[in-house]
């Protein structure tokens, strides 16, 4: 941010990401312009919001109000794992605590690949069966490993014991994930338009960047052509009191006219290519 008040262009400003996670048929994705990561930023956010909140291990989001249960993320658990397995010799690998804490998060990830296709209420009974004993073990192994903490294994060891009051959460409703591979997933596409524009000049600017991004990504997460969408939204909005609420939810993805949405034909292409 070349001119955000009183702080120098050098300094870091963030974007902050808001999306519903995978149990709703009306997906949207929020990006917020904040010049700072303090945790009252997302306290603001979610003011009067109760329920899950999946989240990576900031620690700004464990002291959110208590109405919210955050839920941990064991990509980024798994990660550290793998990390450390990679700061070993190839030689070094094979029977390293390492190899063994990241075939722990490996187990979970596969039993979550059995339950893609359960309703959430199995889901989270099989999990209870297949998952916990696994976490149950997990912990234990945890527990008596004894490491120097500044080591690689030491690092991962010592992040999943601090973060597995939350990192467990996911067991408490089917509907939850193992992951916040969804957000990041979300947060991509600003990231990767950013190394071509670089900077943002003013705040107001960032701002409204935030709500294109919205716009847009929420409208592919519908199934909305983003171009479409938007012509839809600027023509209809003029002529439209938006303090009304009925006529702006007129203008929310999933009210938008079948115009909007992707072409089939132009959906299974893209399918295909990703398949490729």
């Amino acid at each position: 941010m070349l001119r955000e008040p009183g702080k120098p262009a050098q300094s870091k400003s963030y974007m902050w990401l808001y999306r519903t996670s995978g149990d709703t048929g009306q997906p949207i994705i929020l990006y917020e312009y904040q010049p700072d990561r303090k945790a009252r930023r997302p306290a603001e956010f979610l003011k009067g919001f109760s329920g899950y909140l999946h989240a990576d291990g900031y620690s700004g989001y464990h002291s959110l109000q208590t109405q919210i249960t955050v839920v941990g993320c064991w990509a980024h658990a798994r990660r550290k794992f793998d990390e450390a397995l990679k700061a070993l010799s190839a030689k070094d690998r094979e029977g390293s605590l390492a190899l063994r804490g990241k075939r722990y998060c490996d187990t979970l990830f596969n039993i979550e690949e059995q339950l893609v296709a359960y309703p959430a209420a199995k889901r989270y009974e099989k999990r209870q069966e297949l998952a916990k004993p696994v976490l149950d073990a997990f912990s234990a192994w945890l527990i008596a490993q004894k490491t120097a903490p500044k080591s690689a294994i030491g690092k991962a060891i010592y992040y999943v014991k601090e973060q597995w009051p939350w990192l467990i959460n996911y067991l408490l409703d089917g509907r939850l994930e193992i992951s916040n591979n969804r957000a990041e997933r979300s947060i991509k596409p600003f990231v990767i338009d950013r190394k071509n524009f670089l900077f943002a000049n003013t705040p107001k600017g960032t701002q409204g960047s935030a709500v294109m991004f919205s716009l847009i990504e929420t409208a592919k997460e519908n199934h909305l052509d983003p171009y479409r969408f938007l012509c839809y939204v600027f023509e209809a909005a003029p002529n439209m009191d938006l303090g009304d609420p009925k006529q702006l939810e007129q203008l929310l993805p999933w009210n938008a006219p079948e115009t909007c949405k992707i072409p089939p034909d132009l959906g299974e292409r893209s399918q295909h290519e990703k398949a490729k």
